[in-house]
């Protein structure tokens, strides 16, 4: 037998390359091949937005009288009985005892005043609404009023409150006094706002990209979406507290899956990054991308949300614009134009 290889003739030629049918692509499917879905802020919306029942309320409130009641009575005890023992330390202790209710009182009326502050804001933005859809230049004026009062001791507004007061008198109706307001006294607020937007988007993209631990992305989305909403609070003069900053978390990712926003659509990325380089990506790069843009998402809410004049005269900020701004020079070919 002879060795070597063996020729097979073939009666015709064969095809060109070029002419063949191109490899179909893999289908995505769940797994490895999956697109990006943001999964750290989807898992976060999902916390936020989840409404203990009737049932586990009550419990807790019960919960926390009944533990107040017990920490109360055994701090009675533990003070009273030192008294009795060693009267210098038992009153030392009751001293530190009655700072530490004083210092609990303190944050506490700081947290009311924090509410009632934000409650203000919900004030201010439904009396625009009524004087807007009213035509009544008398409840614009009286906002106005108002509007200058809640700024009044804040030095980054000062020369725009002084511009507005120059020239709101000469506007004759409701809808461009509101108008002139945006201008002058919102827009420099928008653009502060915009730049948290912005830095939060790009750090959590970034770490939710590096970070290889399941718990630890969400734990970095979920401190820097509150730290976002916390400043624009405070931007538009919220100065929301711990609790006030849960509320206001809570609300605005409520919004935002009650709208959809917080789904992930096939083209979400593809007017800001090109509509082929997710496929140059890697999977940990795509989810950071995903992450921060539904970040940005949440951000623009949260403008919504503070901002005590809703958007009208002036164009609300886009998240896709935020993103693109926001992950510059992170991507090559991204530009924040």
């Amino acid at each position: 037998m002879a060795k070597g290889p063996v020729l097979i003739d073939l009666e015709d030629s064969p095809p060109p390359v070029r002419d063949a049918a191109p490899v179909p692509d893999a289908p995505i499917t769940q797994g490895a091949l999956a697109a990006p879905q943001g999964q750290a802020m989807q898992n976060l919306a999902k916390i936020a937005a989840r409404r203990p029942s009737r049932l586990s309320r009550w419990f807790w409130r019960v919960t926390a009288a009944l533990l107040a009641a017990l920490l109360s009575a055994a701090a009675w005890q533990f003070v009273t009985g030192w008294i009795a023992a060693q009267p210098i330390i038992g009153w030392i202790f009751a001293a530190l005892m009655a700072a530490f209710v004083g210092l609990l009182a303190l944050i506490a009326l700081r947290e009311v005043a924090a509410l009632a502050r934000l409650g203000r804001i919900d004030g201010l933005r439904r009396a625009a609404d009524t004087a807007r859809d009213g035509a009544d230049l008398t409840l614009a004026r009286q906002l106005m009023t108002k509007l200058l009062a809640f700024y009044r001791g804040r030095d980054d507004t000062k020369w725009a409150r002084e511009r507005f007061g120059r020239l709101q008198g000469d506007q004759m109706d409701a809808a461009s006094l509101l108008a002139l307001a945006e201008r002058e006294l919102m827009q420099p607020l928008d653009q502060a706002a915009e730049q948290e937007v912005e830095a939060a988007a790009r750090q959590v993209a970034t770490v939710t990209a590096l970070v290889p631990l399941a718990l630890a992305d969400v734990a970095a989305a979920l401190t820097a979406n509150l730290r976002m909403i916390r400043r624009i609070a405070e931007i538009y003069g919220g100065r929301a507290g711990t609790f006030g900053a849960w509320r206001l978390t809570r609300a605005v990712i409520g919004h935002l899956v009650a709208t959809g926003a917080i789904a992930v659509g096939d083209d979400m990325l593809e007017p800001i990054l090109g509509g082929s380089i997710l496929g140059k990506l890697s999977r940990r790069f795509g989810e950071g991308l995903v992450n921060g843009a539904l970040t940005a998402r949440v951000g623009v809410a949260a403008i919504e949300v503070c901002r005590p004049l809703p958007f009208h005269a002036t164009k609300p900020p886009r998240a896709g614009q935020l993103v693109r701004r926001a992950l510059a020079g992170l991507v090559p070919g991204t530009s924040g134009k």
